[in-house]
């Protein structure tokens, strides 16, 4: 069976910005989607405006990864679905956090600090150095990944220390950043990845789709049927 990703999107520079629409016509999460898609995942979508934010039903229980990426209204995500999220993520669903994505309500839920960070945007050419090489989240990448134009994001970067440091990203402006971090939290993986300023053509880059790709393959559940057991237990030795 394929791996089943749901990949959610607030979805609304696309609807005010004629730039971002321009770039993404399918929106964030449709450019993800059709590369994920294009890599063998059976890949749905959500978003914040579609009821239970896209998230309802049994739409979770059917997912092995959430890919996520917000900025405008992270604070429009009703308390109710981060506590259905972050219950998932408990119980072995992936989540892959995205750009921006550092700031939602889920990631701060997961992480236990601010996830603040210093920022800029002045066409800053990234360079993101592989410093995991061998990692399966790398696979196919070289040293490194160059994009032309994207956002700057700088340290500090108020995480909790990575359990895996994937890639660190240098600015022309001279900052860098812990752009690719891994956590696990109860049986779920988590991977935050930096790139994807949605004015820039970020998603549409190969090699950072690529990545996104391997993110989900790392994330996912290894199996479905072991439940975790709590609560008193019997001796097995008498």
């Amino acid at each position: 069976m394929p791996i089943r990703v749901t990949v959610w999107n607030e979805n609304r520079h696309e609807q005010k910005n004629p730039k971002v629409a321009e770039i993404y016509p399918e929106g964030i999460h449709g450019a993800i989607a059709s590369a994920l898609e294009g890599q063998g995942y059976a890949v749905k979508t959500a978003t914040l405006d579609q009821p239970e934010h896209g998230l309802g039903g049994d739409l979770l229980e059917q997912t092995d990864v959430l890919v996520w990426w917000g900025h405008l209204a992270h604070d429009e995500v009703s308390d109710e679905t981060v506590a259905k999220v972050h219950a998932r993520v408990l119980a072995g669903m992936g989540l892959v956090v995205l750009h921006s994505g550092h700031f939602s309500k889920i990631f701060k839920a997961l992480m236990g600090t601010t996830c603040d960070l210093k920022w800029r945007e002045a066409d800053d050419k990234e360079r993101l150095w592989v410093v995991a090489p061998g990692h399966p989240i790398v696979e196919g990448i070289g040293e490194y990944i160059e994009i032309d134009a994207e956002e700057m994001y700088g340290e500090p970067f108020d995480i909790p220390a990575p359990e895996e440091l994937i890639f660190v990203s240098w600015f022309t402006g001279g900052e860098i950043f812990r752009s690719g971090a891994t956590y696990t939290r109860g049986r779920g993986k988590i991977f935050y990845f930096r790139p994807g300023h949605e004015t820039y053509p970020t998603y549409h880059n190969s090699e950072v789709q690529k990545v996104i790709g391997n993110g989900v393959r790392w994330a996912a559940p290894l199996s479905s049927a072991d439940a975790r057991v709590f609560g008193n237990a019997q001796p097995l030795e008498k």
